[in-house]
């Protein structure tokens, strides 16, 4: 696969790295998740991975000659520039683009992140110009932030804001400019050189572990392929090429499906009664393993919940929310995530029962009432 003229590390010819995998797979299913935080040490893959998966996704329909990849067939998410354009009579022409993958320059200010406004144009000419920022060029893409524990607060809080309201909005002297910025945030960082906030933490969606991998055979077989790549990357990407379109034709056939996915208050309440008794602050990890269960379940091709689906989006929501908590115990209720999951759903089905019966008996209780009367 190519990225901009360059060869591309194919995903599924990384080794192992299952969980940081699927964390991005179902973060490419359903962009409403919130972005994932990979935590490890130095070389352990996580920005080829991320390249990787933005090579091998479907192409995206854009409006030509256009700097906010805005997608010709959704008017509602349509930049200021588009809409100004069509109500003045023009056509928009399309084009398909591959998938952005933007990585975040070392030292970015807010400006080179969200895009400046040519105020002094604006005022003498009449001219609304707007200088694309770094969002701009990721929207419908993937933004790659390295060593996201060492930027500045302001600028995590700016990419975080961004990444949930799928909106950017520049503002200066009463002159506005908006453009999508629907993108999946990859932000990676070394827990020896620093911890984010908790406040910046908890709005992570997801977040992965991950370590150098110790099987002396996987071992090989990383040497063996990268050695491959780099002999002769074209031919070492057309061998991939087959396992890289499956993967890609299950993405897309699972975006297709998420809007058919259905979920109970069961399955919410199971959610809650497990977070309720982890003691997790906030409510915001218990939507994102919701929506993260949800684009599971599109992910194997179900219309409704399982426990696994569940289960599966906990082992990715939970790990920098059970923060105060030792490492060792954190790894620990991972672990035991299939018997919690099944005490609460035994706990909420028990309390709906409740529920049903107490309604039940209200209306008989109401009727003999009628009749007595």
């Amino acid at each position: 696969m190519a990225e901009r003229g360059r060869m591309v590390f194919p995903f599924t010819a990384i080794v192992n790295q299952e969980r940081m995998k699927r964390a991005l797979i179902l973060n490419a299913i359903n962009f409403r998740i919130g972005g994932v935080l990979i935590r490890g040490e130095r070389g352990t893959a996580k920005s080829t991975v991320a390249r990787g998966l933005a090579a091998l996704l479907p192409g995206i329909r854009v409006v030509a000659d256009h700097a906010f990849n805005c997608d010709p067939d959704q008017p509602a998410t349509w930049c200021t520039s588009c809409r100004t354009r069509v109500e003045q009579g023009e056509t928009l022409t399309a084009t398909t683009r591959q998938v952005p993958f933007v990585e975040l320059p070392v030292g970015a200010t807010e400006d080179r992140v969200v895009g400046t406004l040519d105020i002094e144009r604006a005022i003498q000419k009449g001219e609304r110009r707007f200088e694309p920022g770094v969002l701009a060029a990721a929207n419908r893409g993937i933004l790659y932030v390295d060593e996201v524990n060492l930027l500045d607060d302001h600028i995590v809080d700016v990419l975080l804001d961004a990444a949930a309201m799928g909106v950017n909005t520049v503002e200066r002297e009463g002159i506005s400019f908006q453009h999508p910025a629907r993108f999946i945030l990859v932000g990676t960082m070394n827990p020896e050189e620093g911890d984010l906030r908790p406040q910046l933490l908890d709005r992570f969606a997801l977040c992965v572990d991950v370590t150098g991998v110790h099987d002396a055979n996987a071992r090989m077989d990383i040497m063996e392929r990268n050695l491959a790549y780099e002999q002769d990357g074209e031919a070492f990407c057309e061998e991939w090429a087959p396992q890289e379109q499956v993967l890609a034709a299950r993405i897309e056939a699972a975006r297709r499906l998420l809007p058919e996915v259905r979920y109970t208050r069961a399955d919410m309440a199971t959610i809650a009664e497990m977070m309720a008794g982890l003691g997790v602050d906030g409510h915001r990890g218990d939507l994102v393993i919701l929506k993260t269960a949800v684009a599971h379940a599109a992910w194997e091709e179900r219309r409704r919940l399982t426990d696994r689906d569940i289960i599966v989006a906990a082992e990715l929501a939970l790990p920098h929310r059970l923060k105060r908590r030792p490492f060792d115990e954190v790894q620990t209720s991972i672990e035991q995530l299939d018997k919690m999951v099944a005490m609460a759903r035994e706990h909420a089905e028990e309390a709906q029962s409740k529920d049903r019966q107490a309604a039940v008996d209200g209306d008989i209780t109401g009727k003999s009432r009628e009749k007595k009367a």
